[in-house]
């Protein structure tokens, strides 16, 4: 059986980012994932900057390495589709440039972006990296220590740091980390790639169209390479019961009946299966630790609650566990109490903006206000450029959730 210091459970993109920081700050760390390796994950596929900050955080090169990487392609901004079918489009970077500047955002298939995140792994050799490894169950030892099992109830390694970093699946944050599935902090999902879809934007925005009918859901078509796109549906587990929603049979109808989709979609063909999967959202402020133990990503629960945004957010949670891990490992301390610091470490970086999102997300209420916006925004550039600035800056964000906001829309301003 394995002793380690630090053992990490997922080797996506919250334990994969971990992991390369330890690495690089000389700790040797096992990382373990049920899965082999080039693996593929129901996912939206979109990257964003915060993506491109927290792989320029871990190696300058990681961009760079990004954007030559084939299975991507560069994204520039948002197409939102109101209610009543006006399109918005935000920018991620007003007045941008695709001809003489980086790009702001890519799209890529999860089966390619994690295998070149396991592929970095796979470098190191600070990281042990064991794929196909199931783990069925986890207890804390007398001694301070967790003790991972296989099925048949065999241990498979010790450690004194677990960082739980295997989605939001994950029976350990459920079972011991008391993330337990509520349908109001909880997004169900489908995902099927398309080839042939019609009017895909030059610059490949993403798209999110919120239909009448569908809200407090949306619909997203984001473009990938070689002419084929990631398009799906989301909505809140707690509309899918009450409304007794039928995804799969909703998503087909979408697509087909709709008059601006069944025209984009008339000559498409799906590239295999629909498949589920559920998002827990970051609308409700958890416990991301425990005695000996973190939650990252997914299985924390720090999924956006507006734009479904999960794997910047992965990474920054992995860049902020890497740090608390190796400050208890150097304190000799893997307490709660300690590891607390991570929880406020992660909040005090995205607990605004979790904040925000669930507000905007609850603005999808008033259909006729998203409506309202989106018209005013297609007629005054200055008002355009502004919803685009929000991307980047929380304050400006925050004023969509203010009367005065859209006192001043009505005037005119």
């Amino acid at each position: 059986m394995r002793h380690a210091d630090i053992c990490i459970l997922g080797a996506g993109p919250a334990g994969a980012t971990a992991a390369l920081h330890l690495a690089n700050a000389g700790h040797r760390v096992t990382v373990l994932d049920k899965a082999t390796f080039p693996r593929d994950k129901v996912c939206g596929d979109a990257l964003s900057g915060k993506v491109l900050m927290e792989l320029r955080r871990i190696d300058e090169a990681l961009p760079a390495k990004l954007a030559a990487w084939p299975g991507q392609i560069p994204s520039w901004g948002i197409d939102f589709f109101a209610p009543n079918g006006q399109r918005l489009s935000v920018p991620f970077r007003p007045r941008y440039n695709p001809d003489t500047e980086a790009p702001a955002g890519h799209v890529a298939r999860r089966v390619d972006f994690d295998h070149l995140l396991v592929d970095e792994l796979r470098q190191r050799p600070e990281v042990e990296l064991l794929e196909g490894i199931a783990v069925a169950d986890h207890r804390l030892g007398a001694d301070g220590r967790w003790q991972l099992l296989d099925a048949a109830n065999q241990p498979i390694i010790t450690a004194r740091l677990l960082l739980v970093a295997n989605g939001a699946q994950s029976a350990f944050a459920r079972q011991i980390g008391g993330h337990a599935l509520e349908p109001a902090h909880h997004c169900a999902g489908l995902r099927v790639y398309y080839r042939g879809v019609r009017q895909l934007h030059p610059h490949n925005f993403i798209e999110l169209h919120f239909l009448p009918d569908f809200l407090p859901g949306y619909l997203w078509i984001f473009p990938l390479p070689d002419g084929a796109a990631n398009v799906g549906v989301g909505m809140l587990t707690q509309e899918v019961s009450r409304k007794r929603v039928n995804l799969r049979e909703r998503l087909h109808e979408l697509l087909t009946t709709h008059p601006k989709l069944r025209e984009r979609f008339a000559d498409a063909t799906p590239e295999g299966p629909v498949r589920g999967f559920g998002l827990p959202l970051g609308s409700k402020r958890r416990s991301l630790s425990g005695n000996g133990y973190l939650l990252l990503g997914d299985a924390g629960s720090l999924i956006d609650p507006f734009t479904g945004e999960g794997i910047g957010h992965a990474m920054i949670s992995g860049r902020h566990a890497a740090d608390w891990a190796a400050r208890a490992l150097a304190a000799n301390d893997t307490s709660a109490r300690l590891l607390q610091g991570y929880d406020a470490a992660v909040y005090r970086r995205l607990g605004k903006e979790l904040r925000l999102s669930h507000g905007m997300q609850r603005l999808l209420r008033w259909p006729s206000l998203f409506n309202f916006v989106a018209n005013r925004a297609a007629r005054n550039p200055t008002l355009a450029e502004t919803l685009s600035a929000m991307f980047l800056d929380l304050d400006l964000r925050e004023r969509l959730r203010q009367p005065s906001f859209y006192l001043r829309l009505l005037a005119g301003k």
